[in-house]
């Protein structure tokens, strides 16, 4: 069956609204990235373009691509690169998106995977746009303790750690490359915010200052040699 989701993402386009300026914070996610992304490249799951306009001003040649009709609206109004809307576990999906098949040198999608129930199955269909030898890049939020009203609030299935994603990109047929942790400090904003203060939305002056502090908390993720992190990241290969 394909995906359930709301039509209107009215929580998620107030995070992604929220997170759209946090500069800085972006960048970093950009830069983690970027060196594992070549050729013809398609981003799943753009949302309103905060990573996606860093790869168009770097002269990337990538597809953009949401679920929803809104976020597509949205990116074509930013941006003049393709936009595509994909569900990645539509019912017939080969047929459907028959024309992107073994399209792309890359794909990547960031805080997607934990949307969809059938996460295998998500996985398998992105590497079906892949051409072979392509890669794939992962990233997900971690650890289910973290688990709370944000994570109901953006319809999250659930977190992951590094084991249960790479339990996934091996069943889905991709060779993992490289498996870590990303955004340390990230940790204790997440759980003071959501769990303790039992907040539904990422606060704005919250957003703010750790944009500000970035530079602090990237070198936190350097010293702890990336163990441990808000989200999990994971660069994969099609077999």
């Amino acid at each position: 069956m394909d995906n359930i989701f709301k039509e209107v993402d009215q929580e998620g386009l107030t995070t992604l609204t929220v997170i759209e300026k946090a500069d800085q914070f972006n960048h970093w996610m950009y830069q983690t990235i970027a060196p594992h992304c070549q050729g013809k490249i398609l981003e799943i799951g753009s949302g309103i373009g905060n990573i996606s306009q860093f790869f168009i001003d770097h002269n990337f040649d990538i597809t953009l691509s949401d679920l929803r009709n809104n976020y597509c609206e949205i990116l074509r109004s930013k941006f003049e690169n393709a936009v595509e809307k994909i569900d990645l576990v539509h019912v017939d999906f080969e047929m459907e998106y028959r024309h992107l098949i073994a399209t792309y040198d890359t794909v990547f999608a960031l805080n997607v995977v934990e949307h969809i129930k059938d996460d295998v199955l998500a996985v398998e269909n992105c590497k079906k746009l892949l051409k072979s030898g392509g890669n794939l890049v992962i990233l997900v939020p971690a650890y289910q303790f973290l688990y709370n009203n944000f994570d109901v609030e953006l319809e999250h299935f659930r977190r992951y750690t590094k084991k249960s994603l790479k339990k996934v990109i091996d069943t889905s047929g991709f060779t993992v490359n490289k498996l870590f942790s990303f955004n340390l400090i990230g940790i204790l904003g997440w759980f003071v915010s959501g769990n303790i203060l039992k907040k539904k939305s990422i606060p704005e002056g919250q957003m703010g200052l750790f944009n500000l502090l970035v530079p602090i908390f990237k070198l936190a993720d350097l010293v702890t040699f990336k163990k441990i992190g808000l989200s999990v990241i994971c660069f994969a290969t099609k077999k």
